[in-house]
């Protein structure tokens, strides 16, 4: 029971603590810096909609303002079975010469859609970014100059949760989502992401893999198979897009549910993901899979703590309930004083937990994640 205890101690310590500890020494022990310099392909800006009537005429505005070459962009947008005024408002940007549309007659998923909206386009470079987040508009000219450096073939956008005038919130899914681009961008630093950023990624139309229609992430399945064929993919903070800080507790959970599904997924639809086929399996397992196995370390570390009887481990009980006591509080957003930050983080941290454990049912049950809007 010991070597359970202190196996699952590991896995959470590594999870969370380790990996990311290793990446900044590896960071600056074996760094690979990036040789950026001005450089403005023919891109295509191609995003997938269903039902956005609300926002999409923000957000194709916004495309349209973006500081770059208007001879040399295009932007396509797949409606994805809309029944709201998404096809009109479509309609009425499609009749310029910047903007194409596609519209699938029934919905078949994002992934189908951006399949469909690659097809057309022509750009050298494809640019995905989603509807609801605002990119800054200089970020599509600062993310190509990753695309001078020959090694790279898929380079990755920051996103920025919060509001620009105020700047990135620091507290729930804000913090957990600082701590994650820290990974990645030590990651880059040294090799190469796991992954992108869904909202603004970037890669050659040469690199592109077709996604199989019930692709989840997307924004990991396209960048692995970039890896897979010997380029790099790069994270770049300077190009950033924004989002709303908290989206509700409900629908954030959803979403990290739906991501993390989509990790199981990928095993199933790549599995030479954990096979030396995969340059980056070492960060692909660390990054992504270990944090599947740990609301499973983190169980067995309470139970097993709770069976010995050492003082050592009586002392790891009291600091894990003391732990999930703080969350419960938080949760009941009780006034923490000085502890509200650590209160915050610990709910963030049994919420990503919760939703990898819900994730996993949904694997062993065949249950699949829709995509949420």
């Amino acid at each position: 029971m010991k070597w359970v205890f202190w196996g699952a101690a590991f896995v959470i310590v590594y999870a969370y603590f380790g990996y990311a500890g290793w990446l900044w020494i590896r960071s600056r022990w074996r760094r690979r810096p990036v040789t950026r310099s001005a450089y403005t392909p023919a891109i295509s800006l191609v995003m997938v909609v269903r039902n956005e009537a609300t926002i999409l005429e923000n957000k194709l505005r916004n495309l349209l303002d973006l500081n770059y070459p208007s001879d040399l962009v295009e932007i396509v947008v797949a409606s994805d079975g809309s029944t709201d005024g998404t096809n009109q408002i479509l309609s009425q940007y499609a009749g310029t010469p910047r903007v194409r549309a596609v519209f699938l007659v029934s919905s078949r998923g994002k992934a189908a859609g951006l399949n469909e909206a690659v097809a057309i386009a022509r750009g050298d470079i494809i640019v995905f970014t989603d509807a609801r987040q605002k990119i800054e508009l200089d970020a599509v000219r600062l993310l190509m100059e990753n695309f001078a450096d020959p090694t790279v073939g898929c380079a990755s956008g920051e996103l920025m949760l919060g509001y620009p005038d105020s700047g990135e919130s620091a507290r729930g899914m804000g913090l957990y989502w600082r701590i994650e681009k820290k990974i990645r961008e030590w990651e880059a630093a040294s090799s190469s992401v796991i992954g992108a950023t869904g909202a603004i990624y970037a890669l050659r139309r040469t690199l592109l893999a077709r996604l199989p229609e019930e692709t989840i992430l997307d924004d990991v399945y396209i960048p692995m198979h970039v890896l897979k064929q010997g380029a790099r993919v790069v994270f770049d903070p300077r190009a950033r897009a924004w989002d709303l800080p908290d989206l509700g507790t409900g629908r954030e959970f959803a979403r990290k549910v739906r991501t993390l599904s989509g990790n199981y997924q990928l095993l199933q639809l790549a599995p030479w993901l954990v096979t030396s086929a995969n340059p980056a399996r070492f960060e692909f397992v660390s990054h992504k899979l270990l944090r599947l196995v740990a609301p499973f370390a983190l169980t067995a570390a309470l139970l097993t703590s709770a069976l010995l009887p050492a003082p050592i481990y009586r002392i790891a009980l009291l600091l894990q309930l003391a732990f999930y006591g703080l969350s419960l509080l938080a949760m009941a957003r009780l006034k923490l004083g000085p502890l509200a930050r650590l209160g915050d983080a610990a709910f963030t941290f049994v919420v990503l937990n919760t939703a990898a454990a819900v994730a996993f049912a949904n694997f062993v049950t065949g249950r699949k994640a829709v995509w949420i809007r």
